[in-house]
């Protein structure tokens, strides 16, 4: 098994650009508590999600985050289990604070598309727990506990690159805007489908954690 595992993980490498998810992978539960325009406020409840921070271009930074993550799941681990892929690859921005003393969710640390520290998140199987995950060999991964929440979520297609993440983050706020609903916290990129999808059929999100105002 160890050995397969190494072999699915130089593969992974080789490629470079691998990054998101297959299609029929399990996700995280959730619940639509309600819907502004094309924004769903979904409530999530707490999940586990091994994760790694990385710096550089939004771009490069996800490939980079995802093969290390990858390999914890594909048997980089301390008892060389593999675990089961989740969607989404999550990114988001890592704080200086967590990039310190350290999300397939992505979110711009800096400008749109510039250098920064990013965090790179698969979650984990519901079926773990704390206890039960195995503990990462890649001092660089980490297993977290994410706190239930609402997120207001956008859905898009197409490529998700800088410029596209922040477009839509721009069409979340506005939408929010003349609801009862306010961003509380840096929002995420979600990335649902492998590189090699058609732009078309890709399923991207933009998440932000939402609190109601009344």
């Amino acid at each position: 098994m160890a050995g397969l595992a190494e072999t699915t993980i130089g593969i992974m490498a080789a490629l470079g650009g691998l990054v998101g998810i297959r299609s029929g992978t399990e996700e995280p539960k959730f619940t639509v508590v309600e819907r502004v325009g094309a924004v769903e406020i979904r409530h999530y409840g707490p999940r586990l999600a091994a994760e790694t921070t990385v710096s550089g271009p939004d771009v490069e930074a996800r490939s980079a985050g995802f093969r290390k993550v990858a390999g914890y799941i594909f048997g980089g681990n301390t008892t060389k289990s593999a675990i089961a892929m989740t969607a989404p690859v999550a990114q988001s921005a890592a704080s200086e604070k967590i990039a310190m003393t350290a999300p397939v969710a992505q979110t711009a640390a800096q400008t749109a598309g510039g250098p920064g520290a990013w965090r790179v998140q698969f979650f984990m199987p519901a079926r773990y727990t704390r206890e039960t995950l195995p503990t990462p060999s890649d001092p660089s991964v980490r297993i977290v506990e994410v706190a239930p929440a609402d997120y207001a979520v956008l859905r898009f297609s197409g490529s998700g690159t800088a410029k596209a993440v922040a477009a839509r983050q721009g069409e979340l706020t506005a939408a929010l805007a003349a609801s009862h609903w306010r961003v509380t916290g840096e929002p995420s990129a979600w990335f649902y489908d492998p590189p090699w999808t058609a732009p078309m059929l890709r399923r991207n999100e933009i998440a932000a954690p939402v609190a109601r105002t009344n």
